[in-house]
């Protein structure tokens, strides 16, 4: 399903050129196993890595800020399995001295501390999980790049929208993968109980990552305008939030 998906957008090699370092920047926040739709499903993050390689990638990265510790996020997520083993791969714990605070000049944001492999890679593709949230109502590629910050992030949720805005604008997405392998429909961000996921068996894949979100939220019966940070990107330029103006092509 993913393979088919990156190839109606073009294929990877439209965004991975070979010699290139390459971010895969999935969500591996929370410490469970992949049925409960907490984190992106290690398949899907597998075959992301491996379209990379086949693209000629000289290397791939895979990390996120995890929230639980993150050594049992990496391993119950099952995407350090799925990862095992590769060549040119590496599946990287979170190095707090590697974050360096930048300049974001924002509308909340003015700096920030972010992730230094994060901003220095010549590609980052953008692989979250589809899944409800408390605070954001979904989390979708906009969100997931919270994982690229370090610092206080709680801090953020006094203006997540703009936040989200800002940090996205900061650290462009080349390409956003999002799995909606099965989805996670209420007690996001990190669930619990197999009766709020819905297996659906989609991946969206765009270059927008507006766009990418727009249409991940209609899988959860709501409309891209019912999702502030949604608005809040389209409103700021990231991307295209209009269905209507978004050309879908299911395969």
């Amino acid at each position: 399903i993913t393979r088919k998906a990156i190839g109606a957008v073009g294929g990877i090699k439209k965004f991975v050129k070979p010699g290139q370092t390459v971010v895969v920047k999935p969500n591996i926040g929370w410490d469970r196993k992949p049925e409960f739709a907490a984190n992106t499903h290690p398949l899907v993050v597998r075959t992301v890595v491996e379209e990379c390689l086949a693209a000629g990638a000289r290397r791939v990265k895979v990390f996120d800020h995890a929230c639980n510790d993150g050594r049992r996020t990496y391993e119950n997520s099952g995407i350090s399995g799925a990862l095992k083993g590769m060549a040119n791969v590496e599946l990287k714990q979170i190095d707090a001295a590697r974050f360096r605070k930048v300049p974001v000049n924002g509308l909340m944001l003015k700096e920030w501390e972010l992730y230094d492999e994060a901003l220095t890679a010549d590609v980052l593709i953008n692989v979250p999980i589809a899944k409800n949230h408390g605070l954001t109502t979904l989390s979708l590629g906009l969100k997931n790049m919270m994982g690229i910050m370090g610092g206080n992030r709680g801090y953020i949720h006094r203006d997540m929208d703009n936040a989200l805005a800002d940090l996205n604008l900061k650290v462009k997405s080349h390409l956003v993968v999002i799995d909606a392998t099965r989805i996670l429909l209420d007690h996001g961000p990190q669930g619990g109980s197999l009766k709020d996921v819905k297996v659906l068996n989609k991946v969206i894949v765009s270059g927008d990552i507006i766009a990418a979100d727009a249409y991940a939220t209609t899988l959860f019966g709501l409309k891209p305008e019912d999702i502030s940070t949604t608005v809040a990107g389209y409103k700021r330029g990231l991307g295209e939030m209009n269905l209507a103006k978004i050309k879908v092509i299911k395969v």
